[in-house]
């Protein structure tokens, strides 16, 4: 779980939009869309790895995976909703 403290500080750094945890059903969503091969990355790389959470952007574009409790803030790295 991310400390709320670092969630308060943490922001999109594309936009510097602030970011929110989802909740398990999206970030189930997104594992079995991991699962079957179907989910790119804005780097236009395939997610192989499931996630553990997700902090999404405010205007609800973009999350960022959260894997092992660490938060990928690298835009790369974002994944469309």
């Amino acid at each position: 779980m991310i400390d709320k403290q670092l969630l308060d500080i943490l922001c999109c750094p594309e936009t510097k939009q602030n970011v929110t945890l989802v909740d398990a059903d999206i970030i189930k969503k997104i594992n079995n869309g991991v699962k079957a091969g179907s989910v790119i990355n804005r780097g236009g790389v395939t997610v192989k790895e499931l996630i553990d959470g997700g902090l999404l952007r405010e205007d609800g574009k973009y999350l960022y995976p959260i894997r092992e409790d660490i938060p990928i803030m690298l835009i790369d790295e974002a994944i469309s909703v």
